[in-house]
C-alpha cells in the first residue's frame, strides 16, 4: 500500500511540473512591456510570422545594416529575410512537425545542447505577416540584437551549415546559447524586442505570446 501511494506522490509531482510551467507561462506572457519611445518616428517595418509555434522576425533587405547581411548568402531577387534561433538538433532533425519525436523534443527542452540561426529568403511579403512599424533607433537596435545571436569563426565571418535547409530559399547558421524550455525559440524574439524597446512579454516561451501584442 505504501508503494502504491508513493508512486501516485510521484506520478503528480510529475504532472506538476508541466502545470506549473504552463501556467506561469501564460501569467508572465499576458504582462505587457510598453514600448519605450513610444513617441519616436515609426516610419520603418519589419514583420512577424509564425508557423503555429515557431516565431520568426522579417526584415527587408533595405532595413538590415551592413554587418548583419555581411556572411549571408543572398541573391539580388530577395526581399525580406527572416531569423529565427533554436537548438540545432531540433532545427535539422525535425524538418516538419510529423518529424517531431519525444527524444528530440526532451533535449531541446531540458538538456543544453548547441543552437542555430535560421534565416530564411523571401522574394515577396506575404499576407499573413503582422507589420510593425518602428523607429530608425529601435531598427539599428534589433539588427544589433541578431548580429549578436550570430556566432563567428576566428576571422569574425559568421559560421554556415552547408547543404542543411529546408529548402533552396533557407540556410542554418551557428548561434550564440544555449536552447531550454526557459530559453526558447520565441523568447530569442520577445528578448530582441525588449531589447529594441518594442513593446514585449515580460518572458514567454510561446508565439502567442507575442502575436497576441501585435495582431
Amino acid at each position: 500500500m505504501k508503494i502504491v501511494k508513493k508512486t501516485l506522490q510521484w506520478i503528480l509531482y510529475f504532472l506538476l511540473i508541466p502545470i506549473a510551467y504552463i501556467t506561469v507561462s501564460l501569467i508572465l506572457s499576458s504582462i505587457t512591456i510598453d514600448r519605450k519611445n513610444g513617441n519616436q518616428i515609426a516610419e520603418k517595418s519589419i514583420y512577424l510570422n509564425t508557423n503555429g509555434i515557431h516565431l520568426d522576425i522579417i526584415i527587408p533587405i533595405n532595413n538590415l545594416d551592413s554587418l548583419l547581411i555581411s556572411g549571408l548568402k543572398k541573391v539580388q531577387s530577395d526581399k525580406y529575410l527572416s531569423f529565427g534561433w533554436g537548438d540545432e538538433n531540433f532545427y535539422i532533425n525535425t524538418p516538419t512537425w510529423g518529424d517531431l519525436t519525444f527524444k528530440n523534443a526532451f533535449k531541446a527542452m531540458f538538456l543544453k545542447s548547441p543552437t542555430l540561426m535560421h534565416v530564411t529568403h523571401y522574394k515577396s511579403k506575404h499576407q499573413d505577416w503582422i507589420e510593425i512599424k518602428i523607429s530608425e533607433d529601435e531598427l539599428d537596435k534589433l539588427n544589433l540584437f541578431i548580429q549578436s545571436t550570430f556566432k563567428t569563426d576566428a576571422y569574425g565571418m559568421k559560421v554556415i551549415l552547408e547543404n542543411k535547409g529546408y529548402t533552396s530559399t533557407d540556410y542554418f547558421y551557428r548561434a550564440q546559447g544555449n536552447y531550454s524550455c526557459f530559453k526558447t525559440c520565441n523568447s530569442w524574439v520577445n528578448t530582441g524586442f525588449k531589447k529594441s524597446g518594442l513593446k514585449s512579454c515580460l518572458w514567454t516561451p510561446f508565439d502567442f505570446g507575442l502575436m497576441n501584442k501585435y495582431e
